[in-house]
C-alpha cells in the first residue's frame, strides 16, 4: 500500500487507508486518517466525536486524556443528562454544536456525536477503582477494547459524512492504538453492493498529544494495515458465491500478492490429485468449480521465525449429500472466512514489514451435492497418507484443512495456526461473538492473550483425550465425524485436525459464529463479514516478529 504522509501547519499527520473492492486492491483511497496535536478552532470537520460512560444511571462525559484546547465542554456535560442519552455501550446521540454555548464560535463542526463506552473496566476506572481482570477483560473488553469499540461505533454511525474529529482519550499509546484502529475498522462499507452503499466516513481526525511521536507513526501504520486487511476479508466474505468461486478467489489472491510483492504458489485440481491431496479433491469433486490450494507468503530478510497460517476456504457449503436445511444455507457463502482472514493477515504482515516469515495457505473448494459428489462412507487418502472415512459430507472443512496442515508442516514452521468457520458446535458452546481456540497449550494461551490485547474474544478450550475415540472406525485410519453423537463437536473437530500437525506447536481457531454477523451492527462490526480473528493473528505475528531468533519458540 502506498501511504502519503504530510506534516501540516497544525501538527497533523495524514495517511490514506485503501478500501478493497470485491477482494481486489483499488487505485484510490476512501478513508483518510489524520493525527493532530491540538483541537485548533481552525480544524475543519463536520462532526466532533466524544465519549460518555453510564455511571450510577447517569451519562458522564469523558474528558481525561482528551485533547480539547480551545473548547469548554462544561455546558455539554451539564446538558447531557437531560437528553435521554444513557451512555451505555454502543448508545449514540447526535446534538448540534450550539450545545457548547458561547464556545460554539470556536468550532466549525455542525454537530457533536456522543458515543457510549460503558464497560466494567471503564466504570471502575471512572470511579477511581482498579480495573479487574475478569472475563470481560480476558475477552477484549478492557479499557482499550471498550475505546476501540466506541471509536468503531462512532465511525460506523457517521457513514456518509466527510469528516469527524475523534476527541476520545488518546494521550496514552494503548488508547491511541485503540481509537485509530477502531475508527478505521469501523469506517467500512461493502463496495460490491449494487446499488452502491452509503460511503464510509471520509476523514478520521484523531486528536492526541502523541501525534508527532515515532510511536504514534507506528500506531498509525498498524491501524491502516489492519483496516485494509479487515476490509479485504470482509469484502471477500460478503461476495455472493456465484461471483466468488475457488478459481476467482485464487485470482484475487494473486492480485493481492502481485500488489504487495508477495510470493504465491497455486495448486490446481490436477496438481492436487497428483500430489495426494485427497481431502481437498474429495470435497471439491461434487462441484463444477474445481478446488485449489494457494500459498501466499511474506518473506522478509533474516526472519525471526516462520509461521504457517491455514484458512478454510469453502466458497459455498451446501453440506454436500449430507444436505443442510434451507434456513442454514444463505450464510454459507461465509464458509471461506478463514481463508479470507489469513490472506488479510499476510497482507498486513507485508505492509508492516514484520520480521517473521508468514505462509498463508488458502484451502479452497465448493461443497456441492452434484453427480460426482463425495458420498458418506467414501474413504479418501490425505496428503500425509492418512486414510479417512467420510461419514458426514457436511464435515468437509476439517478435510480441506487437514490436507493444508499436512502440507504446511512439511516446511518445518516454528508454529502453525488454522482458522475456520468449522463447527456449529462452536456457536452452541460460545455464542456468536466469542471464538474458541484449541491446540498446544502454550500457543493456545498465547492466541487468547493476543486476542484480548487486540480487542477480540477468544476462549481457550480443551482437547479431552476421551473424545478421541469418536474418530475411530474399523474401515480407515480416522473418520471425519461421529454422526451418532453431538457431544463436544467443536472439540472433536479440533482432535481431528491435531492428527495432522505432528509435533509442531499448533493452534486451531474456530470462528464459526463471530465470522459473520446476521444481526444488528455493533461497535466496529457491520452486518455481514466481520474479519474476526484478523486482529488477533496480526497481534501474534507482530509479537513473534519482535523476538530474537535465539529465543525459544515453543
Amino acid at each position: 500500500m502506498e501511504t502519503t504522509r504530510k506534516h501540516g501547519s497544525y501538527g497533523t499527520v495524514r495517511a490514506q487507508s485503501p478500501r478493497t473492492a470485491a477482494g481486489t486492491l483499488p487505485s484510490e483511497a476512501v478513508t483518510i486518517l489524520e493525527l493532530t496535536t491540538s483541537c485548533d478552532p481552525r480544524l475543519n470537520v463536520d462532526v466532533l466525536v466524544l465519549a460518555a460512560a453510564h455511571i450510577d444511571q447517569t451519562p458522564v462525559l469523558l474528558t481525561d486524556g482528551v485533547v480539547n484546547q480551545g473548547l469548554d465542554f462544561t455546558a455539554l456535560a451539564t446538558a447531557l443528562p437531560t437528553t435521554g442519552f444513557t451512555g451505555e455501550l454502543d448508545a449514540v446521540i447526535r446534538v448540534p454544536s450550539s450545545v457548547l454555548g458561547s464556545d460554539v464560535r470556536a468550532v466549525r463542526a455542525d454537530s457533536l456525536l456522543i458515543v457510549g463506552k460503558i464497560g466494567r473496566a471503564v466504570q471502575q476506572e471512572c470511579r477511581g477503582l482498579a480495573a479487574g481482570s475478569g472475563d470481560e477483560t480476558a475477552l477484549g473488553a478492557d479499557r482499550a477494547g471498550v475505546l476501540r469499540r466506541a471509536a468503531g461505533c462512532a465511525a460506523r454511525e457517521l457513514a456518509g459524512m466527510d469528516s469527524a474529529a475523534f476527541l476520545l482519550p488518546a494521550d496514552d499509546l494503548d488508547d491511541l492504538r485503540a481509537v485509530t484502529e477502531g475508527a478505521l475498522v469501523g469506517a467500512y462499507a461493502w463496495s460490491g453492493r449494487v446499488p452502491a452503499p452509503t460511503a464510509p466516513l471520509g476523514r478520521v481526525v484523531v486528536a492526541t498529544a502523541l501525534a508527532d511521536s515515532v510511536e504514534a507513526s507506528a500506531a498509525e501504520a498498524r491501524a491502516i494495515a489492519l483496516a485494509e486487511a479487515t476490509a479485504l476479508a470482509r469484502d471477500l466474505v460478503n461476495e455472493p458465491p456465484n461471483r466468488l468461486t475457488p478459481q476467482t478467489f485464487t485470482q484475487r489472491a494473486r492480485a493481492v500478492a502481485d500488489d504487495a510483492g508477495l510470493d504465491i504458489e497455486i495448486l490446481d485440481e490436477a496438481l492436487l490429485r497428483e500430489q495426494g491431496f485427497g481431502g481437498i479433491v474429495g470435497v471439491g469433486q461434487g462441484s463444477v468449480h474445481p478446488p485449489f490450494l494457494v500459498r501466499v507468503s511474506w518473506v522478509p530478510d533474516n526472519p525471526a521465525q516462520r509461521i504457517a497460517l491455514i484458512g478454510k476456504g469453502i466458497t459455498f457449503d451446501s453440506g454436500g449429500l449430507s444436505l443442510k436445511p434451507p434456513a442454514s444455507m444463505p450464510e454459507m457463502k461465509s464458509d471461506m472466512a478463514g481463508a479470507a482472514t489469513v490472506l488479510g493477515a499476510v497482507l498486513a504482515a507485508a505492509r508492516l514489514e514484520l520480521g517473521v516469515r508468514v505462509d498463508a495457505w488458502l484451502a479452497l473448494a465448493e461443497n456441492m451435492p452434484t453427480a460426482d459428489a463425495q458420498r458418506p462412507s467414501d474413504i479418501v487418502t490425505m496428503r500425509d497418507g492418512t486414510t479417512v472415512e467420510v461419514t458426514n459430507t457436511d464435515a468437509e472443512g476439517r478435510l480441506v484443512m487437514a490436507d493444508a496442515l499436512a502440507r504446511a508442516i512439511e516446511d518445518k514452521p516454528d508454529c502453525v495456526l488454522d482458522i475456520a468457520t468449522l463447527t456449529g458446535a462452536q456457536i452452541i458452546a460460545l455464542g456468536d461473538r466469542v471464538s474458541g481456540v484449541m491446540g498446544t497449550p502454550p500457543l493456545r494461551d498465547e492466541v487468547a492473550r493476543c486476542a484480548a490485547e487486540a480487542g477480540e474474544a477468544f476462549w481457550p478450550m480443551p482437547l479431552p483425550e476421551h473424545l478421541r475415540s469418536a474418530l475411530e472406525t474399523p474401515f480407515a485410519g480416522l473418520r471425519n465425524a461421529d454422526i451418532s453423537s453431538r457431544a463436544g463437536g467443536m472439540l472433536v473437530a479440533g482432535l481431528f485436525l491435531r492428527e495432522f500437525v505432528g509435533d509442531v506447536p499448533w493452534a486451531h481457531l474456530d470462528i464459526a459464529g463471530p465470522a459473520y454477523n446476521e444481526k444488528s451492527p455493533w461497535g466496529a462490526t457491520p452486518v455481514g463479514g466481520t474479519g474476526a480473528g484478523l486482529a488477533t493473528l496480526l497481534a501474534l505475528l507482530s509479537d513473534r516478529g519482535r523476538r530474537p531468533p535465539s529465543e525459544p519458540l515453543r
